[in-house]
């Protein structure tokens, strides 16, 4: 039976929502309609890629398969390395000492509005040091968060920890950056070396990167939904436990298990190894995150049999990043082997200027990057492409860099790849968080396009 008085209110909180609100509402309403699983993107993805790769080289079909399944493994070390990241995250993070210190963070936020912007702020904090760690932390801060604060949108909260991704580009462990200011890399002949100073912590990059900083938070805010809020049940989460049985009856082998002094010992040798590799001037990676998270939590666990009960909790999340990281592989195999991403870049180098030839690089960037979601790998495709045409009309190559870096982050915010992890350890699909990652990709477009027009 219809209730006359929550019609009312519903409709007032209606004529309340904003332009933004609306629009929010309705994509995540289509999103969640018409969105299906990550999986079946990467499978319609790999097929679309197959037929457009088949339609541009007719007589070879048997070379396209054979690129396919040549790449389909091209990413199993970097599959391993994301895996033990998530898992070696959260087992840490169930410490009750940090579980404790994460949740304290989370009471900040007293009201939806503010849980929005803290996780927002916290995760753009984790991506500036290292988009590694921002995957670990984003996720454990949008769940505790959500614990704290049964009003916010828990899908929204979900994007909000995710919409950082598109900062990535500017921060510390920027692939391209890096990588061109690296001795000898592959276009050194080309482009010479690059320093940082010139890319990701140029002037441009930073107002860039401080706008999107600033007004990505208020979109957030402003597509907050008023009714219909979807709130996180923390009975889905296995609450950490660190309960150690008496020592009377145990057997030695049960001693062994127990004793906080073999993590401790193995914990220690692991941060003294990571101390060692800094000190000599090892930047930050994937490697050695992964064993400082590991290193820390058998510091932290108090026993061996504690790590382990929290490591296997963990690893219930990460079967998404193991399926499908591979089909990601295969297809960016076949878009260097068929000439498809040259295609794409080419045609947009070809129609574009001196003064427009940064967002050109900036829009083709962020098209390859949605078939080819790897920030290393597409500048190993556009790079070789990009830099040369640029140079011939005069271009920056630090610009043309900083460009293509600047696209790849973009589309991030639509391509299910990188939001893997995330979804993974928080149990949502990709259609909860697509309507609003959709629009926070539109202003991220207008915001970087425009500032490029006049800073590039």
């Amino acid at each position: 039976m219809n209730n006359p008085e929550l019609n009312i209110k519903n409709e007032k909180s209606r004529q309340g929502e904003t332009f933004i609100t609306k629009s929010a509402n309705y994509l995540s309403t289509w999103s969640y309609k018409y969105v299906p699983d990550a999986f079946v993107i990467a499978v319609i993805l790999t097929l679309f890629v197959f037929l457009i790769a088949l339609f541009m080289n007719p007589t070879k079909p048997e070379e396209i398969v054979k690129s396919w399944g040549d790449g389909f493994w091209t990413y199993l070390a970097f599959t391993m390395q994301m895996v033990l990241l998530m898992v070696t995250g959260m087992t840490l993070a169930s410490v009750p000492l940090l579980n404790r210190g994460l949740q304290s963070i989370a009471n900040l936020a007293n009201n939806a509005q503010k849980a929005y912007v803290l996780t927002f702020l916290i995760s753009a904090l984790a991506y500036y040091i290292n988009w590694g760690l921002a995957v670990v932390v984003g996720a454990i801060m949008a769940k505790e968060v959500a614990i704290k604060n049964p009003k916010a949108h828990f899908p929204l909260l979900v994007a909000a920890a995710y919409a950082p991704t598109a900062l990535y580009s500017a921060g510390l462990s920027s692939s391209i950056g890096l990588t061109i200011a690296t001795e000898d890399h592959f276009l050194a002949s080309v482009m010479g070396v690059i320093p940082t100073s010139q890319t990701i912590f140029s002037a441009s990059t930073i107002i860039i990167f401080l706008s999107l900083l600033v007004t990505l938070p208020i979109v957030i805010v402003l597509m907050a939904p008023k009714n219909n809020i979807v709130s996180l049940d923390p009975d889905q989460f296995t609450k950490p436990t660190n309960d150690k049985p008496s020592k009377h009856d145990l057997t030695f082998a049960e001693k062994l298990e127990w004793t906080p002094f073999l993590g401790i010992v193995l914990g220690a040798i692991g941060i003294l190894y990571c101390v060692y590799e800094f000190i000599n001037g090892r930047s930050l990676d994937l490697n050695i995150i992964n064993i400082f998270f590991l290193s820390l939590g058998l510091l932290l666990h108090g026993s061996l049999n504690n790590f382990a009960k929290g490591f296997k909790e963990a690893t219930q999340s990460i079967s998404p990043i193991i399926l499908q990281f591979p089909f990601y592989a295969g297809i960016i195999a076949v878009l260097g082997s068929s000439g498809l991403g040259a295609g794409i870049i080419e045609w947009m180098a070809s129609i574009a200027s001196k003064d427009t030839f940064d967002i050109f690089t900036y829009w083709s960037a962020g098209i390859v990057n949605l078939l080819a979601p790897s920030g290393g790998g597409q500048w190993a495709l556009q790079g070789p492409l990009q830099v040369p045409a640029g140079l011939k009309l005069g271009v920056d190559p630090a610009t043309i860099a900083m460009a293509v870096g600047w696209g790849d982050a973009w589309t991030n915010l639509i391509q299910p790849f990188w939001a893997l992890p995330l979804l993974g350890v928080l149990g949502l699909k990709i259609k909860d968080i697509m309507g609003y990652c959709f629009i926070l990709c539109i202003w991220v477009g207008i915001v970087t396009s425009v500032l490029m027009l006049f800073l590039y």
